[in-house]
């Protein structure tokens, strides 16, 4: 009996003991996989980050060139330093970033796993029991910390850039106001408003001057002449004026009776410091464009505690109306026409002001919606990539750049319909997303079963025989 119960203990601590080593052995596996996995991740996320490095810096210099050439024409007539020419491209940088880094994820996304597809790594992935879900997971993370930053970016850092790159604008368009003479056209400087029919080749010499003095206060002195010349001091921000064969009509300013017309052959006028110290009374006003989404919720109550205002002054109107028309003793066509007028008043003012609130809940949802863009291209990039199979520059940046277009136009549309109030803010701004989510989603499935719907390979041979023909054409 106690031989038989020594063997059970025994056969129980055997099996206790297989269990172990069975746990230790699922244990190392699952050490052996995560580690794997941790090297996979880096390995992925590495791929990605050279070309989405270059994607910003590419797309960003394209659209700084573009900006360049905006500006060039303004940097010229304002003649301005190098300090104040940087400032302005460094405060429209924001601007560009916000639109150049969800195009450098697509661009990124496409390029890394077309390279990782062309190379059959891919298949190598899925040979040893990857499958794309893991190899999407650690860039599907970077995404949304990346959208997580665009939340930030968009909502503080790109409109306290806007703003002071709105307020150096007016700044420097204060700066050499001269600048600002065109023929044809008049031009206010200062407290005068200048026009010229035409000028010199050489610039010097004015045609056909006509000059508004407001300085005399109710009535304008207004000064003609035949020609003058115009002369810039104090750094293009203060003038000299000389006129030659003119007339000076002037009214009293104690009696409008009395107007005076002076012949003169020489006059001059001295405007100094047109472009010096522009007050903050003159500063820009912060737009949709300038304010965070907070601000622009407290702005949007305070449309719509207007808006209610309008209704219930429409409601009372239209309540009087109804009165009037139950009791025709009460009015007449006199007052039921004002009741009429004041409706639609009303009516117009709360339209607009429903406008104005839909604006500002567009650009509320633009911030969020743009910002989650960077994980959208990731869900349509992956599968995009590798489906191509290209590790071409030239190819990555012209798919995401088609792939791109498609999305912005889209956002630009919902945008012109939800400002119109044809669709609701949140649906215009947000339509794009979903879209191209559900496509992501699809072309992620897709691409499991290891199907192409971009044939590179029949596109550059379609380009080879286009060419060979239009060779054979020109040597026959």
């Amino acid at each position: 009996m106690q031989l038989a119960d020594s063997f059970v203990f025994l056969r129980f601590y055997l099996f206790i003991f297989s269990q172990k080593l069975t746990i230790f052995a699922h244990l190392k596996n699952c050490t052996a996989k995560g580690r794997s996995m941790k090297i996979l991740s880096k390995y992925i996320l590495r791929e990605h980050a050279g070309p989405f490095i270059l994607s910003v810096m590419v797309i960003t210099f394209i659209m700084l060139l573009d900006r360049v050439l905006d500006l060039l024409n303004l940097i010229i007539t304002k003649h301005l330093d190098i300090w104040t020419t940087t400032q302005v491209f460094v405060l429209s940088l924001p601007f560009m970033l916000a639109l150049a880094i969800p195009m450098a994820v697509l661009v990124a996304t496409i390029m890394a796993f077309g390279r990782l597809s062309s190379d059959n790594e891919i298949t190598a992935f899925k040979a040893n029991g990857i499958n794309i879900y893991s190899m999407m997971k650690p860039v599907v993370i970077v995404a949304v910390l990346i959208s997580i930053f665009m939340i930030y970016f968009n909502d503080h850092i790109l409109p306290e850039s806007n703003y002071a790159l709105k307020n150096l604008l007016i700044k420097i368009s204060a700066r050499r106001p001269t600048s600002e003479l065109k023929p044809g056209l008049f031009t206010e400087l200062k407290d005068y408003n200048f026009y010229f029919h035409d000028k010199s080749e050489d610039g010097k010499r004015y045609n056909e001057i006509v000059i508004y003095d407001k300085n005399n206060g109710k009535y304008p002195k207004t000064i003609t002449s035949e020609y003058g010349n115009i002369e810039l001091f104090n750094g293009g921000n203060s003038l000299n004026a000389t006129l030659y064969n003119g007339l000076i009509h002037e009214i009293s300013k104690d009696d409008p009776q009395d107007y005076t017309t002076i012949v003169f052959k020489k006059y001059m006028i001295k405007i100094p410091d047109l472009g010096i110290g522009v007050s903050e009374a003159h500063l820009a006003q912060r737009g949709d464009r300038e304010m965070g989404s907070s601000d622009m919720k407290k702005h949007i109550e305070e449309l719509d505690v207007q808006r209610q205002e309008k209704i219930k002054e429409k409601q009372k109107y239209e309540n009087q109306l109804t009165l009037i028309n139950e009791n025709p003793e009460e009015g007449d066509n006199k007052e039921i026409s004002k009741l009429k007028h004041l409706i639609g008043v009303r009516d117009q003012r709360i339209y607009s002001l429903s406008r104005e609130i839909s604006k500002y809940q567009v650009e509320v949802d633009k911030k969020y919606s743009i910002a989650f863009a960077c994980l959208v291209f990731i869900l349509i990039g992956a599968p995009i990539g590798m489906m191509t199979r290209t590790n071409s520059v030239g190819m990555g940046f012209t798919v995401s750049s088609l792939v791109f277009v498609v999305y912005y136009v889209s956002l630009f549309a919902g945008e012109e319909l939800a400002d119109k109030m044809i669709i609701s803010p949140f649906i215009g701004m947000w339509i794009s997303n979903i879209i191209f989510t559900i496509a992501g989603v699809y072309l992620v499935i897709y691409s499991m079963r290891e199907r192409k719907i971009i044939h590179i390979e029949r596109i550059k041979s379609i380009f080879k025989r286009k060419q060979k023909t239009e060779a054979s054409h020109e040597n026959n």
